[in-house]
């Protein structure tokens, strides 16, 4: 399967609007944002867990990277309530389930095999930090060679200066609204700039959204890899 596979175009979707599609375990459910591959697939994904719902133990070879939008996600090693932010390097192992249902963002095989470090952060609990513009704040939550993720909370009326990115950027507005020269963002919203892309956000509302940048390949072969 391919969905928005190719990593040099730009990607916008309202997630909210997208339909649940059945995993193969039976309560766990998905709404896929890009795709290539299988079951075994470098994805982003809202995953939906019913209450009760499980998998079963399995290994993440290209890493597991997830935040808790909604209700208690669970493995053997720990509770992760709505929040959250995990990630489980390449070659780690889990039997995820939610005892009482929740919801998640979700990227698989999408991390360096030498980052190794496994992460668990309450971003309800921890620190922001001032943006580089009056109005924005920054919680920092992974950095490994060019790719960097945080937390960014907007407050209304904030301007940043146009800017690009070699590396690529990928954004989940997770409350208000985002925007930018190309439109408007509601919570929700998926967006992911190709690298080398340019452009000046703002919000008037304020907003807070999970960034991630420097993280895609300047080019790709016909394989998705990087060329």
């Amino acid at each position: 399967m391919e969905l928005y596979a190719d990593l040099g175009q730009r990607a916008v979707l309202d997630t909210n609007a997208l339909a649940w599609m059945p995993s193969p375990m039976a309560g766990v459910e998905r709404r896929m944002l890009d795709r290539r591959g299988e079951e075994v697939a470098r994805a982003t994904s809202i995953v939906r867990y019913a209450p009760g719902s499980r998998f079963e133990r399995h290994v993440h070879g290209g890493g597991e990277e997830i935040l808790v939008l909604e209700g208690t996600f669970s493995d053997e090693h720990g509770d992760y309530p709505v929040g959250t932010y995990l990630r489980n390097p390449a070659g780690s192992k889990h039997a995820p389930f939610s005892d009482q249902g929740c919801t998640l963002l979700v990227k698989l095989h999408q991390m360096h095999p030498a980052d190794q470090r496994r992460l668990v952060i309450d971003t309800t609990n921890a620190a922001w930090v001032p943006g580089l513009v009056r109005g924005l704040e920054v919680m920092p939550l992974h950095a490994f060679g060019s790719e960097h993720v945080a937390l960014v909370r907007w407050a209304p009326c904030t301007v940043f200066q146009p800017h690009g990115h070699p590396g690529g950027e990928e954004i989940f507005v997770l409350a208000g609204v985002f925007q930018d020269e190309h439109g408007s963002y509601p919570a929700g919203s998926w967006l992911r700039n190709p690298p080398g892309s340019v452009h000046r956000p703002w919000s008037e509302a304020g907003c807070t959204i999970w960034v991630k940048t420097g993280h895609l390949p300047a080019s790709q072969g016909p394989d998705g890899s990087e060329a």
